[in-house]
């Protein structure tokens, strides 16, 4: 038996899920070895949920506090063995990522296509956007490093289901895919100028969801530590 005490915010559908998978440190001396997984049962007593966050963006995707309150588990909720939480969660992170860059691709291409759909029918100075050097620059800067980025994240796939090492190879493409598509959704909205700014026009979500990408499973900054020393230590 084990009794889980503690909360976790920013857990992604923690108001609604029927299933939890928890870590908790189950011996405080080993650091990182001393993490342990286990699966929590939404009706486990001593669970609730806390706080539901009113988020920026992905506003269709619950995000709220998970509380336990001496929440008891038998052992046989533990997966795998004690101390293996770390590892585990560390390859669901590297395959995460690799997700994460595909999201990221998927808000920047819409973007792209409703900017080159709204640049052919807006019209200003009697030519419409599409025909603007200044536009046309736009759309071919969002195109390149979206395709850039994409096969980044194929990479990064092929070399997982190759059953080959591929943290760096994620980390870069998560890095890579979430920033491009952050400049790519900048830039539609720039494009759809005022209209960009209001809901009437989907780039406006655009440009709050693709927010995330660069901070889920691991910000910018902690891809560029991991590319780093991947680097740095062969």
């Amino acid at each position: 038996m084990y009794v889980l005490n503690g909360s976790k915010v920013f857990v992604t559908q923690g108001s609604v899920a029927g299933v939890y998978v928890v870590m908790a440190v189950t011996d405080p001396a080993k650091g990182r070895t001393g993490i342990s997984a286990f699966i929590v049962d939404r009706e486990t007593p001593g669970l609730r949920v806390g706080k539901k966050e009113d988020k920026l963006g992905l506003r269709a995707s619950d995000t709220a506090e998970v509380v336990f309150e001496d929440c008891e588990v038998p052992a046989e909720a533990l997966i795998g063995a004690e101390g293996e939480g770390y590892r585990q969660a560390m390859a669901t992170l590297e395959r995460g990522r690799v997700g994460i860059g595909a999201m990221a691709v998927g808000i920047g291409r819409a973007a792209l296509d409703d900017s080159i759909s709204y640049a052919e029918q807006r019209k200003a100075f009697g030519k419409t956007l599409s025909e603007m050097q200044a536009i046309q620059f736009m759309v071919a800067d969002m195109a390149v490093e979206l395709d850039a980025a994409w096969l980044m994240v194929l990479r990064a796939a092929w070399t997982a289901e190759a059953g080959r090492p591929f943290g760096r190879e994620a980390s870069m493409a998560k890095l890579f895919a979430s920033e491009a598509a952050s400049r790519a959704t900048n830039k539609a909205v720039q494009i759809h100028g005022g209209y960009g700014l209001i809901k009437d026009y989907p780039v406006e979500r655009y440009y709050r969801d693709v927010k995330l990408t660069e901070i889920g499973e691991g910000t910018s900054e902690i891809q560029r530590i991991i590319i780093a020393k991947s680097l740095l230590q062969e």
